[in-house]
């Protein structure tokens, strides 16, 4: 075994000294991390059209360096960048076993969905999916300390049968207070949050899964299906059926950063 470690580092060493020698022939390469770290921030700070951008021009210079090899390339970057995404969702205290099934959900995609001529169009999907996800996970900044908390176990427990009093007890606080600071910071009950939120993740259901409308109407504790396409509708304008069979219909998201502007 350590005859075999050691004939794989001495081989791993000569390959590496081997790529020192022939780097300099490919244009850009030196630049490859600054434009990653970009792309990085770019992902975080949700700017999707720069960051398809950098996204680009990473791909431009694998094109560069691997030629024929590129698509087998990209598909590997694309799961190691998945892997550095999953740690920024670690890092703003996502659960670790959603930030790993986030990882594992990419790879798979990566593996089995990303077809060789769309591999341009898979990497703006893929960040499209990258920034849809972090700012769902983005730590809220409203001044209020609880209503930051509230909604940081919200987006964790949304599938549990959560309600105002549930969420109360969970803080040690009343129900009223809950509902006047919510109100006061957020611009929107915290009822009607909660089936803001609830709308949000139902549609990557529908869009995503083959579930029934019932059984994700089911997951998200909505009293019964009518009630959940009255609540879909009146935020998306399309009930859920139409948002599944019509693709052209954008998600809706919910825009906190107006309110929060509002309260400053």
């Amino acid at each position: 075994m350590q005859l075999h470690q050691h004939s794989m580092s001495e081989t791993i060493s000569k390959r590496y000294f081997q790529e020192i020698d022939n780097i300099n022939q490919y244009i850009g390469v030196e630049e490859f991390f600054n434009i990653e770290s970009k792309l990085i921030f770019e992902i975080y700070h949700l700017e999707s059209a720069k960051a398809k951008k950098s996204l680009h021009e990473i791909i431009d210079i694998l094109s560069i360096r691997f030629g024929k090899q590129v698509i087998k390339i990209v598909r590997s970057y694309f799961s190691v960048l998945s892997s550095i995404v999953a740690r920024k969702l670690l890092d703003n205290q996502v659960p670790s076993k959603k930030a790993f099934a986030f990882n594992v959900a990419c790879n798979d995609m990566i593996e089995n969905q990303m077809k060789d001529a769309e591999f341009l169009q898979f990497a703006d999907d893929l960040i499209d999916f990258f920034i849809y996800f972090i700012a769902d996970r983005k730590q809220p900044t409203f001044r209020h300390q609880t209503v930051n908390k509230v909604i940081m176990y919200i987006n964790d427990e949304l599938e549990n049968d959560l309600t105002v009093e549930t969420i109360a007890n969970n803080f040690h606080i009343s129900t009223s207070h809950l509902s006047r600071i919510f109100r006061e910071h957020v611009g929107i009950t915290l009822v009607e949050y909660l089936n803001v939120r609830r709308v949000e993740e139902s549609q990557y259901y529908l869009r995503h899964t083959n579930k029934s409308i019932t059984s994700i109407s089911d997951q998200f504790h909505f009293c019964n299906q009518s009630y959940f396409t009255r609540i879909f509708k009146k935020y998306t304008s399309v009930t859920p059926k139409h948002f599944r069979d019509e693709l052209h219909h954008e998600f809706y998201r919910f825009e906190m950063a107006e309110l929060e502007l509002q309260n400053v």
